[in-house]
């Protein structure tokens, strides 16, 4: 890939496509649940100061880190419940079908998990979230680059599973996040994503 996903590793060899897991599975557990306190704890401490400084995801990285110091774990799931969460409808989606066809539970849906069938993929018992969640799709994501069956986990997979299940609607979320009034931590997680999938796009297109 053309640019590491996160502008300033934490640790001494952090290579790029680590970086790249590393921030898809960061984003999958900033949004599938209210952050632990443990989590946000490490995101606090985070490295801001970045090598080599004008980098695509420098800014949303560190206003990320900023909103994370800023406030407590309580007033972040505060947030989460505020924007995800609730009986009935959410302020802001977070499942691709809502995005790519208006209803959930929808073709888009089935496409996934038919290709989540030849990846060898499946929800986990026990979850009732359905898979077009972008939790779950970060997280396919970051088999993908990190897991160790070659045939599965490869550039071409990535490509595909991106350009299908998340590039096409991602920025719409990314929107709808920042244009609400009560997101300031997720509205800075919002920022942060939308950069990422304009680096992914143009690595995924260099490649």
């Amino acid at each position: 890939m053309a640019e590491s996903a996160l502008p300033f590793p934490t640790r001494a060899g952090f290579d790029e496509e680590t970086a790249r897991a590393e921030l898809y599975g960061l984003v999958a557990a900033l949004l599938a649940a209210p952050p632990a306190e443990e989590l946000l704890a490490r995101l606090r401490v985070a490295v801001t100061e970045a090598p080599a400084p004008g980098g695509v995801l420098e800014a949303p990285w560190q206003a990320l880190v900023a909103q994370a110091r800023a406030r407590s774990a309580e007033q972040v799931r505060d947030e989460y419940e505020a924007l995800f969460g609730g009986v009935g409808k959410p302020e802001v989606y977070l499942y691709a079908s809502h995005y790519l066809s208006g209803f959930l539970n929808d073709k888009p849906l089935a496409a996934l998990r038919e290709e989540l069938a030849t990846l060898g993929l499946a929800r986990a018992d026990g979850v009732s979230e359905p898979e077009d969640h972008l939790a779950f799709l970060c997280e396919v994501m970051r088999f993908l680059i990190a897991g160790d069956d070659a045939e599965v986990c490869n550039l071409a997979r990535q490509h595909a599973f991106f350009a299908r299940h998340l590039h096409p609607w991602v920025p719409a979320l990314c929107d709808a996040l920042q244009a609400h009034p009560a997101a300031q931590f997720y509205a800075a997680l919002a920022e942060l994503l939308r950069a990422f999938v304009q680096v992914e796009a143009q690595a995924f297109e260099m490649a």
